[in-house]
């Protein structure tokens, strides 16, 4: 009895299992038998009328229409693919997924109808805009790309579409997706999304897309270049980039090198020393950027990163290979000298640069005064400044200053005012610190006049004087005696929002005292304590009406 107690449910166990695998193997043949009737249906003509007669009462689901779409893969089967997509979706009970539409559109590109796959693409990318999950169009797409044995264009077309409908930023990173998968775009591709971009003035995209090109290898045809310059132009920037290299080559370049060349200067710009190079190295391997321009931008980045003596390695190898040295190599070393404080073996440079016949440019001499400032050394500092004028060229307006800065710490304000008159003759706009250096250097002598002339010159041209001006403006003015005047410009501050200091209160505040004006004196001293204020004197630490009257 104990034996049958254990055999019973062991048998009643294996028949159910066995019930289960007939019924499942059932199931499976049965889903087998609707795919081939299906199929058989659409290869033998049947229009949808027809399949809906026949198969009218079968219950489609994504396992049934995926079966049917990879029955129909093959080239010659596509367009019955196709029809069996369409006629599906007009089935109540189902409604097509990224999965069925991803066969679909496999099967479509390898039988070359790509018009019927760009719309089911750009259907697809629509439907899927606002997906959280930001590549679910091209993992699905992924995923089904071995079982249909489909072509790597697919992934062209889908980023072509993203570019048709202006999802530039998402079409990019699918791009990028697809690297790391091993898939790499067509040039026609770039083009495409590079164009859209362009057009719709997303520049700073334009040039990471073309980035992106020639780091996988993808290099430009006479297509992109068109499509760079114009970008150029767009926002400005050709004129800079054809400055530059005009200053290396010493003739006009191809549109090929301008837009290479202004890559590489992007890249330096944000700092990305590593990439510039990497990207100068693909470049000089097809020829796309000539020699002397590559080891110019490459000792440019060097100088960029403070590796001053790999700089100079390089520039020498440029020399021995033959290639002439030119003002923006100079340049870039005399920038890097005068950073450094190095400013003889700057000077000795420009006046090597002179000898060999080549020509300093606005930038070789800004480096030079601005250094020479910054080393107080004012007779090369106005030696370069005079060289340059003479030459009709302006200084920056960062030089200047530190030129102005400089002439007035050491007493010569009515020289630099000069040259800032002269300046201003030849349309140079001159910014708030400048003036606040000669209205501080006026001051310092005591001449009012002077102070007054140059703070309504600022308020002539629209410059909005700040706290330092009217700080200087106000002590000028109580230093003179002019107590009343010098009130009058505290209250011009407070109807600007410029809060006064509590040392400029306190310097209006001991000229009533000293005046014997008391009232005054104290009237300002509770206007600074109600700003929040405490006098930082002794003689006012106490507060009061007290105090001032004592």
């Amino acid at each position: 009895m104990s034996l049958l107690r254990g055999v019973i449910p062991s048998l009643i166990s294996k028949s159910i299992k066995s019930g289960i695998h007939l019924q499942l193997m059932h199931t499976k043949a049965t889903i087998n038998n609707i795919v081939g009737a299906i199929c058989d249906s659409l290869r033998s003509g049947s229009n949808w009328d027809a399949l809906t007669r026949k198969f009218g009462s079968v219950e489609l689901d994504e396992v049934v229409v995926e079966k049917v779409l990879l029955e129909l893969k093959e080239p010659i089967d596509a367009k019955r693919a196709l029809g069996f997509f369409h006629w599906s979706s007009t089935r109540k009970s189902f409604q097509h997924g990224l999965r069925s539409y991803s066969i679909t559109i496999h099967i479509l590109v390898g039988a070359r109808l790509t018009l019927d796959a760009r719309a089911l693409l750009e259907s697809i990318v629509k439907r899927n805009a606002g997906n959280s999950c930001r590549f679910s169009v091209v993992d699905s797409l992924l995923s089904s790309y071995e079982l249909t044995a489909s072509n790597p264009f697919v992934f062209d077309m889908l980023v072509q579409a993203y570019a048709r409908l202006r999802m530039f930023d998402i079409g990019f990173d699918v791009c990028c997706y697809l690297d790391e998968h091993g898939f790499s775009l067509t040039l026609a591709s770039f083009n495409t999304l590079i164009h859209v971009v362009q057009k719709s003035c997303h520049n700073i995209l334009v040039w990471k897309v073309y980035e992106h090109m020639i780091t996988r290898r993808v290099y430009p045809n006479t297509e992109t270049l068109r499509i760079l310059i114009n970008a150029l132009c767009k926002e400005g920037g050709l004129k800079k980039c054809v400055d530059i290299l005009d200053r290396i080559h010493g003739k006009r370049c191809s549109p090929s090198v301008i837009v290479n060349a202004s890559l590489v200067l992007r890249v330096l710009e944000e700092g990305r020393i590593e990439e510039s190079m990497m990207l100068l190295k693909r470049m000089l391997h097809k020829n796309i950027v000539l020699d002397s321009i590559a080891y110019s931008l490459i000792v440019y980045a060097k100088i960029k990163i403070g590796n001053l003596e790999s700089a100079l390695q390089v520039f020498d190898e440029m020399l021995k290979r033959g290639f002439q040295p030119n003002p923006f190599v100079y340049t870039s070393f005399i920038g890097a000298h005068c950073k450094e404080g190095r400013i003889e073996v700057a000077n000795r440079m420009m006046q090597e640069m002179e000898n060999m016949g080549l020509k300093p440019y606005e930038e070789t001499y800004n480096f030079l005064i601005e250094g020479s400032a910054k080393a107080g050394r004012l007779e090369a500092m106005l030696r370069n400044y005079e060289k340059m004028t003479k030459r009709g060229m302006t200084p920056s307006c960062s030089a200047f200053c530190q030129m102005v800065g400089k002439l007035c710490e050491n007493g010569d304000v009515e020289e630099a005012n000069a040259k800032l008159t002269a300046l201003l003759e030849r349309g140079f706009l001159a910014d708030e610190v400048i003036y606040s250096f000669l209205i501080d250097g006026y001051a310092k002598k005591g001449e009012i006049q002077e102070v007054l002339k140059l703070y309504y010159e600022m308020e002539y041209k629209s410059f909005s004087p700040g706290l330092p001006i009217f700080s200087t403006l106000i002590k000028s003015l109580c230093q003179c005696g002019k107590l009343e005047e010098a009130e009058k410009y505290l209250g011009i501050m407070k109807d600007r929002s410029l809060a006064p200091s509590g040392c400029l209160y306190e310097t209006l505040i001991a000229g009533y005292i000293e005046k014997g004006n008391k009232e005054r004196a104290n009237f300002l001293y509770n206007d600074m304590i109600s700003k929040g204020l405490r006098p930082k004197c002794s003689n006012l630490c106490d507060g009061g009406t007290q105090i001032l009257d004592g």
